[in-house]
């Protein structure tokens, strides 16, 4: 593709022509005049692509198909580009829009959790939640899944843990009630937004985790792969440790470490969660962008090797 530009014919080749009276001449009444120049567009700057679409450019080239985990730099970037974006990034006006016009349940004794999916396929998705306050998405896990979260909108309180011992057997407790298992806590901290995007990996990084809105809240997911009918959460209650593990026994360990240790005890779906889903109603996922996104890759890695 040609575009054509409009430019100065008073340059030092130009000016070099008039006096020659060479076919470059072009003069009248002392006038310069005008010529065309052809310009190729694949050479011209191409803009910085905007924030979700960078995000969805970096998923596709990070998540590879189920049991992929990010390599470092592609979970870097993806965590470089969440921690810059807000709310107009996902176009949230337009969500909560679509949430309150949506004609869903809103008359019900509990919160009720509203979600869009923004992209999905089979590697991964991009889902918002918005959790209106004292609303709680229970504690559950993500198996094989490496997940970001971004705080987006207000402020919640974030717990999470990782099993203690990756080959640890449950304990049973009785008849056919569900196991235990031991957990190590990894995080459990109030946020608020503006803050960093948080990862967590299939065995590191928190991977059974709970949020609780103590404000408005939307919560900006990444996950890879996606849950589906093959991939489902399973949820849990977290019981204090020394409730079931005599202070004596050899599992108990350092005292230092037991404040950091909980067993998990695996339960139903909670019958109080309620989530809604919303059609997305911000503009189209433009794939054809992704040579921009290339551009403004190199760009970003030439600038951190200065």
């Amino acid at each position: 593709m040609k575009v054509t530009v409009e430019g100065s014919g008073a340059g030092p080749a130009a000016v070099k022509r008039r006096r020659s009276g060479g076919p470059g001449r072009r003069q009248s009444g002392g006038v310069s005049v005008r010529r065309r120049v052809q310009v190729d567009a694949a050479t011209a700057p191409e803009p910085a692509p905007a924030p979700l679409q960078r995000l969805l450019a970096a998923c596709r080239r990070a998540f590879g198909g189920p049991g992929t985990v990010p390599a470092h730099h592609d979970v870097v970037l993806i965590r470089d580009i969440l921690d810059k974006m807000g709310p107009e990034d996902v176009h949230l006006r337009a969500v909560t829009k679509a949430a309150a016009a949506s004609g869903g349940p809103r008359t019900h004794p509990v919160p009720i959790i509203t979600r869009t999916t923004i992209y999905k396929c089979k590697n991964f998705s991009v889902v918002v939640f918005l959790l209106p306050p004292g609303a709680t998405i229970p504690l559950h896990n993500h198996p094989g899944m490496t997940v970001f979260s971004k705080l987006l909108l207000g402020s919640l309180r974030v717990t999470s843990y990782d099993w203690a011992e990756a080959d640890q057997r449950p304990v049973a407790v009785g008849g056919d009630r569900p196991l235990l298992r031991l957990a190590k806590l990894v995080l459990d901290a109030d946020l608020s937004a503006p803050c960093d995007a948080l990862v967590l990996f299939p065995e590191s990084g928190g991977n059974m985790h709970r949020f609780a809105a103590a404000t408005a809240c939307a919560v900006l997911d990444v996950l890879g792969p996606p849950y589906s009918g093959d991939r489902d959460c399973t949820y849990y209650q977290d019981l204090p440790y020394r409730r079931h593990i005599d202070d004596t026994d050899e599992a108990a360990g350092d005292e230092e470490q037991k404040p950091r240790l909980g067993w998990l005890l695996e339960t139903r779906k909670p019958k109080e969660l309620h989530m809604y889903e919303v059609p997305y109603r911000g503009p189209p996922i433009l794939w054809k962008r992704r040579p921009a996104f290339d551009s403004w890759r190199r760009q970003q890695q030439q600038h951190k090797g200065q």
